[in-house]
């Protein structure tokens, strides 16, 4: 499971969105993976044989959705602040409540998996992290997944 999750040859990147169905934000940045998903998966099933130029403008490449509505374990919660710039960028109070820094998120988030605040669009294969709904950012975080290479 670790070789698919990082990395292999030939394996999709998993896109893990951290979900809270009751939250109008999270329902928008759920929806727009999913279209960005299902898009992808369409493009990757087309006919060899057809003409692909108008389609390779808007290819997206294939990602696996990982769609959670718990919070995040210390660990990932730890890769998330990095991907989010690390502890200078501010991102602790970004994602966790009133936190001030990493150690306080830590400890905000195992007290109380409530303070973490979604959505948070995670890119585990780049290291690369959305707080919040920003499309933009997301369809770039999407849009910078590494073309599938397949095994000849």
């Amino acid at each position: 499971m670790f070789k698919k999750l990082f990395g292999e040859h030939g394996a999709k990147n998993v896109v893990t969105l951290f979900h809270k169905p009751s939250s109008q934000p999270s329902t928008r940045v759920f929806t727009i993976l999913k279209q960005a998903h299902a898009t992808a998966v369409s493009h990757s099933t087309e006919d060899q044989a057809s003409s692909h130029t108008a389609q390779e403008k808007a290819e997206r490449h294939e990602f696996e959705l990982d769609v959670t509505e718990e919070a995040p374990t210390s660990d990932q919660l730890k890769n998330i602040l990095e991907y989010l710039g690390g502890p200078t960028a501010g991102a602790a109070g970004k994602i966790i409540k009133g936190a001030r820094d990493e150690s306080d998120a830590l400890r905000r988030l195992n007290d109380d998996g409530e303070s973490f605040v979604r959505p948070v669009v995670v890119d585990w294969n780049q290291g690369k992290a959305v707080a919040g709904e920003n499309e933009s950012e997301i369809l770039n975080l999407l849009r910078s997944i590494p073309k599938e290479t397949k095994k000849a």
